[in-house]
């Protein structure tokens, strides 16, 4: 358990540089996911092979369903999260997308018969409580857009993978990564076929950072995520999840020299506390 809290924890602070990397590759956001769930893919595939091991999904057609759908949900979480980012800015797009994480801990006592707890319910609101001061996004309902709609079906779609990923054991390690993360990548090549063919040129200079998001923040990280997914209760994947966003700004401000103003720092507090209280403190809730 123990191990797989650190990849989990380590995979979610990779996934908080993709803004970073992709800051030095000049495409679009869905051309830059479409490269990215092919390498990745393609380096989950040829790991699987070198490691020979055993194929089990045709033997769980259910989870295997539930799978294909989870990564289906990726691609399409990862496409409008994108749009987003484009129509109203990284900030409010990264606020509404981890509302993710609230309707997969509300409903996961229903689906998975997961116990609410007090410090579960403490921490998460610290936490959404940090993701309001970290983005500074107080003025979220004068952004009334077709921006919101995107981000809102991001944070939708974000939620169908955790669940249907969660349901799709025991295919689990590199073979549920593997499938999740071409899933994605099929269904982002269709999407952008459909959007303007497949034929996309890449410049020079984002050959480097581009490989470097499909290889190592995507394949390792959607290995690492993926693997120890299924080991971990809903509610602290749902809670831990706000370690991304909180990552990716304390990198940028490291790497990119963004200033962080007093609502960050605020934020960072409220982030880390709830997610130390959620997860050191056991105060089920009475029946």
């Amino acid at each position: 358990m123990k191990k797989a809290y650190v990849y989990y924890i380590f995979a979610l602070l990779l996934f908080g540089t993709n803004g970073i990397v992709a800051n030095y590759i000049q495409l679009s956001g869905y051309e830059i996911v479409f490269y990215r769930t092919l390498i990745g893919s393609m380096l989950l595939l040829l790991i699987l092979l070198l490691k020979k091991e055993m194929l089990i999904f045709y033997k769980y057609k259910k989870q295997f369903l539930f799978l294909i759908i989870s990564g289906i949900a990726m691609g399409f979480s990862w496409i409008f999260l994108y749009e987003a980012y484009d129509l109203i800015g990284v900030g409010i797009a990264s606020l509404i997308y981890y509302c993710g994480p609230v309707i997969v801990m509300a409903l996961s006592p229903l689906i998975f018969k997961e116990k609410l707890t007090y410090n579960k319910i403490v921490g998460f609101l610290s936490v959404f409580c940090g993701i309001l001061f970290v983005n500074g996004a107080f003025s979220l309902f004068q952004n009334n857009n077709l921006g919101i709609i995107c981000a809102l079906i991001s944070a939708l779609m974000y939620s169908f993978m955790i669940i249907f990923n969660k349901k799709a054991a025991p295919i689990s390690g590199i073979e549920n990564s593997f499938i999740q993360l071409f899933v994605s990548f099929l269904t982002v090549a269709v999407f952008t076929g459909i959007k303007q063919g497949l034929l996309i040129s890449v410049d020079s200079n984002s050959i480097f950072p581009l490989l470097f998001l499909g290889l190592v923040n995507t394949g390792l990280g959607c290995y690492l995520y993926f693997s120890k997914l299924e080991k971990l209760p809903v509610q602290t994947v749902s809670i831990l999840g706000y370690l991304e966003p909180l990552s990716a700004v304390m990198f940028s401000a490291l790497i990119l020299n963004e200033s962080m103003n007093t609502f960050q720092i605020i934020g960072t507090i409220f982030i880390i506390g709830g997610a130390l209280f959620a997860e050191c403190f056991k105060l089920p809730i009475k029946k």
